[in-house]
């Protein structure tokens, strides 16, 4: 269970506050969400806090 972000990333940063396990961070041309601590926000949220605030809808599941 985990998310991508694909190379449609704008780099608007909206997506980095959104990660209740801190999973999300700038890589260099595109955020990019730790594979290995994403949750896909299970306990937190009913549904990926990301994928709800990217403009560009590029989270997907890995």
């Amino acid at each position: 269970m985990s998310l991508k972000i694909t190379e449609e990333c704008t780099f608007c940063a909206a997506c980095e506050p959104e990660c209740p396990v801190n999973a999300i961070s700038a890589g260099s041309d595109i955020y990019v969400i730790d594979e290995s601590a994403c949750t896909e926000c299970e306990g937190y949220a009913d549904s990926p806090a990301c994928v709800a605030v990217c403009p560009a809808e590029c989270i997907v599941k890995a």
